[in-house]
């Protein structure tokens, strides 16, 4: 009798492969989680059974993205457990500050070592003209993420704004947490630790709002960032000179709206997954072009690391530099985006876009109250027109600096300006329309739905909420058949999973 399953192929499609993580957008994933989801709902009011199930996906889903580095976050669970129960044991400050320095060497030395070691050893031989060779070392997917998840969890018991949980199975479930466990948010433990042993509800509202979620999230990685990424975006990065000013300048407006689209579109279908097992996650992104100066943009972009900087790193500095006043601020302002920057990889590109956000930051602190005083003296001061440039002049301040993130040297994005500023052939605008009339309408879309209010988007889950569960559903399969079609033979993994 044959076989109608190659049970071979099953097993390897289910091992992990390195370099091939477990993304929301592929199909195996769908398939995985659709089988997940049944097991969930019916047994959803066995609470050990349901906690069990979350944390065993959870590993599996980890395992089929890092292989056996998965005894990492495993490890990373039991020491940081420990670590807020001593700390929370003890009355003695002393004490609680010790093993808070041990924590932060522990965690920060393990995320160090796979991340920044053979940095060290590149900037070492720069400097000495040595010859050291470089470690073989595999950086674990998620790393910046479960480590910083699971130091907010041992800050916040240190600073007595949280109590630690007697129950490791509910810390592990924390950490491990599929949805959001290799690229954000980070949530908070004192807002997910609650949830845990509550029966899941899920209003009929959250429901549109999690398949909306999911929907426009796929759509935004796959049929936007991808598709710009493969068929624009890289072409011009990888080679500059080749392009005239206009494709130059496209390409950073392309770049700026791939790695919204790329970011957020992930963050989207985390919230949107994690809500359909009843669990609200932080809200990540708000319409971050619509910022009005670069402090309002890090309201908006990537915001529960934002927080997490603002409680765990910049009010510390900030304290500590009190009597500096302003300056003391700037002072923290500029070392809280160079770590910001150096969080993001261990790259030159990525210290130098965190010390451009700094220095951005801080000048704009200096100047706040000539500035203003300015805007008093014209009669601008919120107006709408005022709005608009500063809204404007934002966006390209942020374009600007995404370039350098994206560019490996500067050279490239020097390349980039002087073809802008000295061959930019307006003409060349209309053939790249008439070329390339899809890159042009992917892009063009992206930013339009990101400009338009944000009450049409309450306005469409209200809409989704309407629908009965087969249109939710064929809502939801009518946006991954769209990703299916613009979906590359060459899966492009998140951009945010090499940090």
């Amino acid at each position: 009798m044959t076989s109608f399953i190659d049970f071979n192929k099953l097993i390897e499609l289910l091992r992990y492969q390195p370099g091939d993580p477990l993304v929301f957008s592929t199909a195996l994933f769908l398939a995985l989680f659709t089988f997940f989801m049944i097991l969930y709902t019916a047994f959803v009011k066995n609470n050990a059974f349901r906690i069990g199930l979350i944390i065993f996906f959870s590993i599996y889903f980890y395992y089929k993205s890092a292989g056996y580095y998965a005894s990492i976050l495993i490890v990373s669970a039991a020491i940081n457990f420990y670590f807020g129960k001593w700390i929370s044991a003890t009355e003695n400050f002393s004490y609680k500050r010790l093993i808070l320095i041990v924590s932060l060497i522990v965690n920060l030395g393990l995320l160090s070592y796979f991340k920044y070691t053979n940095f060290v050893i590149e900037i070492i031989n720069g400097i000495g003209d040595g010859n050291i060779e470089p470690l073989d070392i595999f950086l674990p997917i998620g790393i910046s993420f479960y480590t910083f998840k699971a130091l907010t969890y041992v800050f916040d018991i240190y600073y007595d704004t949280l109590k630690p949980t007697d129950s490791f199975r509910d810390f592990a479930l924390y950490l491990f947490f599929f949805p959001n466990l290799l690229a954000g948010p980070i949530d908070r433990a004192a807002d997910f630790l609650p949830q845990i042993n509550k029966e899941p509800f899920i209003t009929k509202k959250e429901l549109g709002l999690a398949v909306l979620l999911i929907s426009t999230g796929l759509i935004k990685k796959v049929v936007i960032a991808d598709y710009i990424s493969l068929n624009f975006v890289d072409r011009i990065f990888d080679f500059p000179l080749r392009y005239t000013g206009v494709e130059n300048l496209l390409a950073i407006y392309g770049y700026t709206l791939q790695i919204y689209c790329d970011f957020s579109g992930y963050s989207d279908m985390a919230i949107g997954v994690a809500l359909l097992m009843g669990f609200r996650l932080m809200e990540n992104f708000n319409y971050p072009f619509k910022a009005t100066s670069i402090a309002d943009f890090w309201r908006r972009w990537h915001i529960s690391l934002s927080r997490w900087l603002l409680d765990y790193l910049f009010r510390p500095l900030q304290m500590k530099y009190r009597n500096l006043r302003v300056f003391g601020n700037m002072i923290g302002i500029f070392v809280t985006f160079l770590l910001c920057g150096l969080w993001h990889g261990a790259g030159w590109n990525f210290i130098l876009w965190g010390a451009l956000h700094g220095f951005m930051m801080s000048f704009s602190l200096l100047i706040q109250k000539p500035r203003a005083g300015l805007y008093k003296m014209l009669r601008i001061e919120n107006t709408k027109f005022l709005r608009f440039f500063q809204t404007l002049i934002t966006f390209h301040l942020i374009a600007l600096t995404f370039a350098v993130f994206r560019s490996y040297d500067l050279r490239t994005v020097f390349d980039m300006l002087s073809q802008i500023t000295e061959f930019f052939h307006a003409e060349v605008f209309v053939q790249f329309i008439e070329k390339m009339p899809l890159i042009t309408g992917l892009m063009a879309l992206g930013f339009l739905f990101h400009f338009l209010p944000s009450k049409l988007y309450d306005y469409s889950v209200t809409l989704v909420s309407r629908l009965p569960l087969a249109g939710k559903i064929l809502l939801l399969t009518a946006a991954i058949w769209l990703a299916a079609q613009f979906k590359s033979a060459d899966i492009q993994p998140f951009i945010y999973f090499q940090f």
